[in-house]
């Protein structure tokens, strides 16, 4: 059966990318540099929200100014790149994107010019009509612009569109654009704060595909 939607938008990071351990040990090294507390995975996943400036200053108790986060993010994206090699996609992932019978993408809000390379590492190439990352030095910001460039450069129609992610920023992305989202409970958000979103929720993404399959 061919989806009302027949255009599914992937996540990377905490969706398809299986890369939580490694996104916690890079926050935790960021706030180290500047004396701040350690987070848990489960701390994170309950307090963690974009543009992610908020979440610094939230969790450091003080203001972060655009210096400040500067800093911090070039420590979190070194100690990130540091560990990649230890990442895997996340288990159902390829069978996910297999389960699809319409055309895929990819936006991630991970650097352009390393998420390409990374896609081939992984095994992916072919897979995406179009993969579009973060083309700023510095990261942090909503989803929701990227997505409208993303969906501008592909000539799809947001009505069209499914996208699935880990997190309520991807819901309002697809929200501000006019396209649905499924919400996936394997990334960086509680379960909790994910189905109070009132999103469809997985938990795998095969189980994700086939929720977007079904929406209108």
């Amino acid at each position: 059966m061919t989806p009302v939607r027949d255009h599914l938008v992937w996540d990377w990071n905490g969706t398809l990318l299986n890369d939580l351990s490694l996104i916690i040990a890079a926050t935790n090294a960021a706030f180290a540099s500047v004396g701040g507390p350690v987070v848990t995975a489960e701390e994170h996943r309950v307090r963690f929200r974009r543009p992610v400036v908020d979440y610094y200053a939230e969790v450091l108790g003080r203001a972060v100014d655009e210096e400040a986060f500067g800093r911090l993010d070039r420590i979190f994206h070194d100690a990130y790149r540091a560990g990649l090699t230890t990442c895997e996609l996340a288990e159902d992932a390829v069978t996910a994107m297999g389960d699809w019978s319409g055309s895929q993408s990819l936006l991630s809000m991970w650097f352009h010019d390393e998420l390409v390379p990374a896609v081939r590492t992984y095994g992916l190439d072919g897979r995406f009509v179009r993969v579009d990352g973060w083309r700023a030095a510095v990261g942090g910001d909503r989803k929701a612009a990227s997505l409208t460039r993303h969906l501008a450069d592909l000539d799809v129609d947001p009505g069209r569109v499914v996208l699935i992610g880990d997190s309520l920023d991807d819901a309002e992305a697809a929200e501000a654009v006019g396209a649905r989202a499924v919400l996936y409970t394997g990334g960086f958000t509680d379960s909790e704060r994910l189905r109070a979103s009132g999103h469809p929720v997985a938990t795998t993404l095969t189980g994700a595909v086939h929720l977007a399959a079904t929406l209108s």
